[in-house]
C-alpha cells in the first residue's frame, strides 16, 4: 500500500474534510498549506473547530504533529491529483466517442 494511502485510511474523517476545506481556500502544497491550516484554526473557520478540538481530530500543529500532518495533506492532494487525471479521461474519452467515425474509402 502507498504512504499516501495509508495516511488516509486511520484519518479522522473530520481532518480530511479540514485539509480538503484549507485546500479549497489555497490551492498551495505543503508548507505553504501547513500555513493556511493554521490561520483557518486560528480563526475557527472550519466548523467552528479552533486548534484544541483539530487536535482530537488528529490534526496536530506542533513540532511534533508536522510530520504526519504533512503525510494526511500529501495523501489529500494526491487523491484530489488522481481524480483529476480520471475526470479528464472520462472527458477525453467521451469527446472521442462523439466524434463521427473517418469515412473509409
Amino acid at each position: 500500500m502507498e504512504p499516501c494511502a495509508r495516511a488516509l485510511d486511520g484519518a479522522d474523517p473530520d481532518a480530511v474534510e479540514f485539509v480538503r476545506f484549507c485546500r479549497a481556500r489555497r490551492r498551495v502544497g505543503w508548507p505553504e498549506l501547513y500555513d493556511e491550516m493554521w490561520a483557518v484554526a486560528s480563526r475557527g473557520l472550519f466548523r467552528g473547530y479552533g486548534f484544541s478540538e483539530l487536535e482530537e481530530r488528529g490534526i496536530g500543529f506542533s513540532l511534533f504533529g508536522t510530520r504526519d500532518l504533512a503525510a494526511l495533506a500529501a495523501a489529500v492532494i494526491e487523491e484530489e491529483r488522481a481524480a483529476r487525471v480520471v475526470e479528464a479521461e472520462r472527458r477525453t474519452a467521451g469527446r472521442v466517442a462523439a466524434q463521427p467515425a473517418a469515412a473509409v474509402a
